[in-house]
């Protein structure tokens, strides 16, 4: 018998040896296979359907604030709101005939600045524009669309000059867009409107419908509103000072309540826009030499 080549030995007991410990690596990845990989599969599952609840929270958080919005605002604060001349709807360019009565000599200092604003406060604003405004209030509450169509188009024919009608369309249009940026008006709404094309009026009233507050106290805020932006154009234009424009504003603001009550008072009837000389006014104001309002 010959002896066993001791090279030959050497190497069959590595190569068994080697062979043992693939084995045993094997063997090892496959219980790590079998532990781990279901591990992770099941914390990834884990992740995944927590960041899916996280993100259906978080639209459905967004989604109840932005139909809750104006529920969620105070009435007061949404009349101030409303009433603020940082309202982005361009009414800081109107002077509704002030620059043309000055021009002609009307309006020439403090006392003369307050009694023709008090004046246009009673004879235009609450026997007309307020009124018509409560009444579409009303209107865009009870979802009277023909009510509304009736208003709009008595607003339009009741503009008295170019420069009026140009006013009331183009604050209308510029309510109406601040509306949809607020998300407060649906697509049908919209396009309702669009086909009346929207006067200032019209659309402020739908704003105000929505605050929740009462008539009279949503033709006060338009009332303060309307008398801050007048009280602006007298002091650019008279011109005066800011203590003489702050004068003028509270004498206003004890007028605005018994020109609201009054126009809550008017109806079909007796609603009226007859102001001839602020009408001739206006349409002067068109070729006016020099100004600084487009009305």
């Amino acid at each position: 018998m010959k002896p066993l080549n001791q090279k030959v030995v050497l190497t069959a007991v590595t190569g068994t040896r080697k062979g043992m410990a693939t084995t045993r690596i094997a063997t090892a990845q496959r219980r790590i296979t079998r532990t781990t990989i279901p591990t992770i599969t099941m914390h990834t599952t884990t992740c995944m359907v927590l960041i899916a609840n996280m993100t259906t929270d978080v639209a459905s958080l967004a989604l109840a604030e932005s139909t809750n919005s104006s529920a969620a605002t105070p009435a007061l604060l949404q009349l101030i709101w409303l009433a603020s001349p940082a309202l982005p709807i361009g009414g800081f360019s109107y002077s509704e005939g002030l620059e043309a009565a000055i021009d002609h000599g009307l309006v020439h200092d403090e006392h003369s600045a307050a009694e023709w604003l008090v004046d246009q406060l009673h004879l235009t604003q609450s026997r007309g524009d307020m009124a018509v405004l409560g009444q579409m209030v009303t209107a865009w509450q009870a979802l009277d669309h023909e009510r509304l169509e009736a208003l709009s188009e008595w607003v339009h024919a009741t503009r008295e000059s170019a420069e009026l009608r140009l006013q009331s369309e183009q604050m209308g249009r510029s309510m109406l867009e601040w509306l949809r940026n607020q998300d407060a008006i649906d697509a049908d709404t919209i396009a309702m409107c669009n086909r009346w094309v929207p006067t200032y009026p019209l659309m402020f009233a739908l704003a105000l419908s929505r605050t929740g507050a009462s008539l009279e106290q949503c033709l006060q805020a338009y009332a303060f509103g309307w008398a801050e932006n007048m009280v602006q154009a007298a002091i650019k234009s008279v011109p005066l000072g800011q203590n003489s424009g702050q004068r003028i504003l509270t004498k206003l603001a004890q007028h605005i309540a018994p020109a609201v009550s009054h126009a809550m008072q008017v109806n079909d009837d007796t609603r009226q826009a007859f102001s001839p000389m602020l009408a001739i006014l206006s349409a002067q104001h068109e070729t006016q030499y020099s100004r600084l309002f487009r009305s």
